[in-house]
């Protein structure tokens, strides 16, 4: 017979033993025990892994203008189709802001169960009720370490990578432009290889016509479909 939880420790054992009418000492279970070689409980890739159906991370980023002036972009991706839920442009970012752009990103039945993001400053006590309002759990990453944050660092990354590292923004609206476009190759168009070389917003296989090209953002990227 063998009594097994990884997240049992000697009482708990003990107390089962005992009213399974087996009279041993605590410190006798606790001596023969199986050494835990992980942590007591899930880690943070554990439960990104369990809840990925339900999370949704969001974070800002800096982009300069060709006057030098900083803007400021915000990304909301969920967690399990890698899917840019939304990205929007300010040039004076503040708590009341954020909160706006989580309410209208996510419709009444669509928002997550946890929000994932780090602990700038501007994640105030605002942007707290209103996730508390919708139902969503606050989860503010650990100081220091971006890496539990790694799927919207990432996000950010290609949009450098593919979009704003190529092009001059000229001000705001055209920054915003420029961002609603990439976000839409980026979940109706663009492959990934953690979802088995698919896009967020599945593409069907076509086997059939001849192949064309569609240029996206002036021809930085093509979307290319059998016609």
């Amino acid at each position: 017979m063998s009594i097994e939880n990884p997240h049992w420790g000697a009482p708990r054992i003990h107390g089962e033993l005992l009213k399974l009418g087996f009279e041993v000492a605590q410190s006798s279970v606790a001596k023969y025990m199986a050494k835990r070689r992980g942590p007591p409980t899930q880690g943070w890739r554990t439960f990104l892994r369990n809840h990925a159906l339900d999370v949704a991370a969001m974070d800002l980023f800096v982009v300069p203008t060709i006057g030098f002036d900083l803007l400021y972009a915000f990304v909301i991706i969920r967690i399990d189709r890698r899917d840019l839920v939304w990205i929007n442009v300010t040039a004076h970012p503040t708590a009341e802001w954020v909160a706006r752009q989580i309410t209208e990103a996510f419709p009444w039945n669509e928002a997550p169960r946890y929000m994932i993001r780090d602990r700038d400053c501007i994640y105030g006590a605002v942007v707290a009720r209103r996730l508390h309002a919708m139902g969503i759990r606050d989860k503010p990453i650990t100081p220091a370490s971006l890496w539990q944050n790694c799927f919207v660092e990432r996000l950010i990354g290609s949009i450098r990578r593919e979009c704003v590292d190529h092009i001059i923004v000229l001000g705001e609206p055209h920054l915003r432009r420029v961002l609603k476009s990439y976000a839409r190759y980026y979940n109706d168009v663009r492959t990934h290889r953690s979802l088995d070389k698919d896009a967020p917003v599945s593409r069907s296989v076509q086997r059939t016509g001849s192949i064309k090209s569609r240029p996206i953002l002036g021809g930085l990227h093509h979307h290319y479909a059998r016609i």
